[in-house]
């Protein structure tokens, strides 16, 4: 039984998490002529991070798991920090909550293994015909450049090299000061996974590129459907903590609970900058 996925829970622990042993990074997909690591600097990988990603309010169910079970567990295995947008704070023009996993890099790798291998085998159980789940990044605007590379090198290098498929959706203008876009990855775990280490090892060569949010969901001055009526006033993150989380403590309780059911949606979304034109 899960935790109801209608809950309002923006979660995350009341202190750092325990570091988790370094994992190794997924491995490329064999190709013989690729120097894959090449480009990734030790240094960028000793820096704090995030990611952020989407799921279905069920899916975030799923991943909360009953009292918080499982975010917890997944939180102790990978020693990331994982936050949940609550129930009704939705990416602009959809009904998914927002997920961002903050720590060193090779912890955020670790807990998006995680996460990702639970959606998997929560579509295989409940028998969906598309069990493998399309991760969807929120990358801002500002970062698309840096993944599409001049021309497309960069976005075609990294299909190449995970053979996932990575497509980075066209600004929405339909959202006054919405600065961020989705990168949609598909494939296998393995292909997917290899797509996410290099986009992150991308993302964390970028300067501009804030090593973490405030908050999982920085739109609350926007207006769109899914949240109350507000004029819009752009892209802020808030200057404060996120108050209104709910923090699962050792005993990985909080407040609220309930049942639960299989996730209907299980897709992920990553977001990037307004200039940037969808290489795919």
């Amino acid at each position: 039984k899960m935790e109801a996925p209608g809950s309002p829970y923006a979660s995350s622990p009341e202190s750092a998490p325990k570091r988790a042993p370094r994992s190794s990074p997924p491995p490329p997909q064999d190709r013989p002529d690729a120097d894959h690591d090449a480009a990734e600097p030790e240094d960028d990988k000793e820096k704090p991070t995030h990611l952020r990603f989407l799921v279905s309010n069920t899916a975030a169910g799923c991943i909360i798991g009953k009292g918080g079970s499982t975010i917890n567990d997944f939180q102790s295995q990978s020693g990331a920090r994982i936050q949940l947008s609550r129930s009704h704070e939705f990416f602009p023009g959809t009904n998914d909550r927002i997920i961002m996993v903050s720590g060193l890099f090779d912890e955020v790798v670790k807990a998006m293994e995680l996460v990702l291998e639970k959606l998997l085998s929560e579509g295989e159980e409940s028998n969906e015909a598309e069990a493998r789940p399309k991760f969807r990044l929120v990358v801002p605007n500002s970062s698309c450049g840096g993944i599409i590379g001049k021309g497309g090198a960069t976005i075609k290098s990294f299909i190449e090299d995970s053979h996932a498929g990575i497509k980075i959706s066209p600004q929405d203008n339909n959202f006054v000061g919405l600065h961020d876009r989705l990168v949609t990855i598909t494939g296998p775990l393995n292909s997917q996974m290899r797509a996410i280490h290099l986009i992150l090892s991308k993302l964390s060569e970028d300067v501009h590129y804030p090593p973490n949010l405030s908050s999982p969901f920085p739109y609350a001055g926007l207006g769109f459907p899914s949240y109350p009526a507000a004029v819009p006033v752009g892209y802020m993150i808030p200057q404060v903590p996120y108050n209104n989380a709910v923090n699962y403590g050792p005993n990985g309780y909080a407040a609220g609970g309930g049942g639960g059911g299989r996730y209907q949606n299980n897709k992920v979304r990553v977001c990037c900058p307004a200039w940037c034109t969808p290489f795919l």
